[in-house]
């Protein structure tokens, strides 16, 4: 069962990626020939194995161990009811819109930063993509030195492996919907 499961992710977060054998063997240092087993469900791949299969895609080990029954297909949220996460200080709140989708590989904030709230001095770097819409207020983007000023309508989209970061520079707070891809681990 376990064999089959992980075997079956792993092929559908290679074929996502778009990604053939080889090349997931070439990223990850696993051989080809283990990848095709573990494809196949015909091998258990060791912990060290899945780390390093897990690290090729910007991902924790623990998406191909987690049980299918875990989650949901489809996520309703009404309006103030996402699940909160709370992050830096109490001025910055951010709530999930997609805590508890199975196999996402993208997630949804929506972030409320009271006055003067920053991501800090330092650029973050991560894989992936971030999309921000600004639904109230106005904020401050740095990105690879750049400088974007986003009000309320306005949205930016970037690579998430270029340095970045943000100040809420309204006289209030400001909201903003973030959609970030592949889905952090918020474990």
């Amino acid at each position: 069962m376990v064999k089959k499961l992980i075997g079956k992710k792993l092929k559908a977060t290679r074929l996502r990626n778009d990604m053939t054998i080889q090349e997931l063997a070439e990223t990850s240092g696993v051989s080809s020939n283990m990848i095709s087993r573990i494809e196949r469900g015909l091998t258990t791949p060791s912990v060290e194995i899945l780390v390093k299969l897990a690290n090729a895609f910007g991902m924790s080990i623990s998406y191909f161990v987690e049980e299918a029954e875990k989650g949901s297909t489809v996520i309703h949220t009404r309006k103030g009811r996402g699940e909160p996460i709370f992050f830096f200080e109490d001025k910055h709140q951010i709530i999930s819109l997609t805590q508890g989708l199975r196999d996402s590989n993208f997630t949804v904030f929506f972030d409320t930063l009271d006055e003067g709230c920053s991501s800090g001095d330092g650029g973050m770097v991560h894989t992936g993509e971030e999309f921000a819409l600004v639904m109230e207020g106005a904020i401050e983007f740095f990105v690879e030195g750049e400088r974007f000023y986003l009000e309320k309508g306005d949205s930016i989209v970037f690579k998430a492996s270029l340095p970045h970061r943000w100040r809420n520079t309204f006289n209030g707070q400001t909201k903003v919907l973030w959609v970030i891809s592949p889905a952090p681990n918020l474990a």
